[in-house]
């Protein structure tokens, strides 16, 4: 059997608890759902850079990229400044087959901890849009 795989297994299960862990609120914290996201998008041969404000659940193309934002998340304004988004991203290139380049979490203070990967496009998540309380 080989060594790396039971070290492999126990590294992975300290990464989900530490992940755990850190997603844990305290008690009386609590999360304000966005009704949409802010991206910013990097076109890599062009150097354009682009902000891309979407509501939820709706698709929004970036060249050949397909964005969904299923749920946008931020932190109240008394607590440390943090958004998370859970996106979808699909390169669509005219004439191939669809394909699936990111599902998950993006997190607006650290967008190196889960980015997308491609040779043309960057997409990283800047803030979410919170609804205006009527006065």
């Amino acid at each position: 059997m080989s060594t790396w795989a039971p070290r492999l297994r126990h590294g992975l299960a300290a990464m989900a608890f530490g992940w755990w862990l850190i997603s844990v609120e305290p008690a009386g914290a609590a999360t304000i759902n966005g009704t949409g996201a802010v991206l910013q998008g990097l076109d890599k041969v062009t150097a354009r850079v682009s902000e891309i404000v979407t509501p939820l659940n709706r698709l929004v193309r970036f060249g050949t990229l397909e964005i969904v934002v299923r749920t946008c998340q931020k932190t109240p304004p008394e607590e440390p400044p943090e958004s998370a988004a859970f996106l979808e991203i699909r390169d669509a290139k005219p004439d191939e087959e669809t394909v699936s380049l990111f599902t998950g979490w993006m997190f607006a203070s650290s967008p190196a901890l889960s980015a997308l990967e491609h040779p043309v496009y960057d997409i990283w998540l800047l803030d979410c849009v919170v609804a205006a309380e009527p006065e």
